[in-house]
């Protein structure tokens, strides 16, 4: 056995990985999550609310090796983890690329189009700038986590990982599910804006755990990128998920944004989000252990599970919310491109 890990958030698809990847690497794993949920053998389930300070503290005990917070979300948390400082060996959080601004001061969470969409490196290093710290946003609360965390490293050693676009089952906001539900359909196009080059780098959950298990048994205060291998274009992106579903579709590349709801999709990001994966390497010997399309058929296997039954909308609601109810407007798209093949 390696050591005693702790596991908060670990139904959710990030959780499920670390949980898997920890326990075959011979941690004794406690799984925390709000609701008693079935484990393999030697993962021992406990109910966590993660609002609650007791809870959590009671799901520590007399102590753990590593905690691993897949649902921290803003300073609060950061600092109920801290007060368990001396009862947790170290940690590893979960953050986001969200976080990083360019140097105009452009973020991710406040970009409502192209002119205002930040332009950073490529590929963005952990160095890069963030937005400040605050309540305001997703990214502006993350970043408040995260330097609450890093300004206590002497206390509690912590690596706040920053993935990109989460993929894998389990999730509930599947991107994939615009390219899936076109080939349920039998849609013969996927229109893409940017000339489906869209890069909005993907962060497969089996490579994603692999930095948790690296993390968790070399303990220290870091920040690191958690990304596939390569940023895949969209154009890409489709065209696995298409293979996977056994569609073939003809890509029709808008040269610019999106008409409306015409072209958008997930990744229409009008310039790269891309990570550079080089302190990874450097600080755990990171490897990574698959890549999109290969992690891809376990994802789609569940997404069609949630599916069998029921409309897209109730399986869910998080894709709706997220990409309106447009997403799969096929007349809008015929309209468009019967007049662009007039003009």
């Amino acid at each position: 056995m390696v050591g005693t890990a702790l596991v908060l958030g670990a139904t959710g698809q990030i959780g499920r990985a670390a949980v898997a990847a920890l326990s075959g690497d011979g941690w004794d794993v406690r799984a925390g999550a709000r609701t008693p949920t079935s484990w393999p053998e030697g993962v021992r389930g406990l109910v966590v609310d993660r609002s609650d300070d007791a809870s959590v503290a009671a799901a520590v005990g007399a102590g753990v090796d590593v905690l691993v917070d897949c649902v921290a979300y803003d300073q609060g948390h950061a600092s109920q983890l801290i007060r368990l400082a001396g009862d947790v060996g170290s940690a590893v959080v979960v953050s986001s690329m969200s976080v990083y601004g360019d140097d105009s001061g452009r973020t991710l969470d406040e970009a409502t189009g192209v002119d205002d969409f930040p332009v950073l490196p490529v590929p963005v290093a952990e160095t890069q700038r963030t937005v400040g710290p605050g309540p305001a946003t997703y990214s502006t609360r993350k970043v408040a986590m995260e330097q609450v965390l890093l300004e206590a490293g002497s206390r509690l050693p912590v690596t706040v990982l920053r993935p990109g676009v989460v993929t894998g089952p389990h999730s509930v906001h599947p991107r994939e599910l615009w390219f899936m539900k076109r080939a349920l359909d039998e849609r013969a196009v996927q229109v893409l804006a940017f000339g489906g080059g869209s890069q909005w780098h993907t962060s497969s959950t089996p490579n994603i755990a692999e930095l948790v298990r690296l993390a968790a048994a070399r303990s220290g205060t870091r920040v690191l990128n958690a990304a596939d291998p390569r940023a895949l274009t969209v154009a890409e992106i489709g065209a696995a998920v298409s293979a996977v579903m056994d569609h073939t579709a003809r890509q029709v590349l808008m040269p610019g944004p999106a008409d409306g709801s015409v072209g958008d999709n997930p990744w229409g990001v009008p310039v790269p989000v891309v990570a550079d994966m080089s302190a990874a390497v450097e600080a755990l010997g990171y490897r990574a252990v698959t890549d999109y399309a290969s992690a891809l058929p376990a994802t789609v296997s569940w997404v069609l599970q949630q599916l069998q039954g029921r409309d897209w909308r109730e399986a869910f609601p998080m894709f709706l919310r997220a990409n309106g109810p447009a997403a799969f407007d096929y007349a809008a798209e015929d309209a468009w491109l019967d007049q662009a093949a007039t003009t």
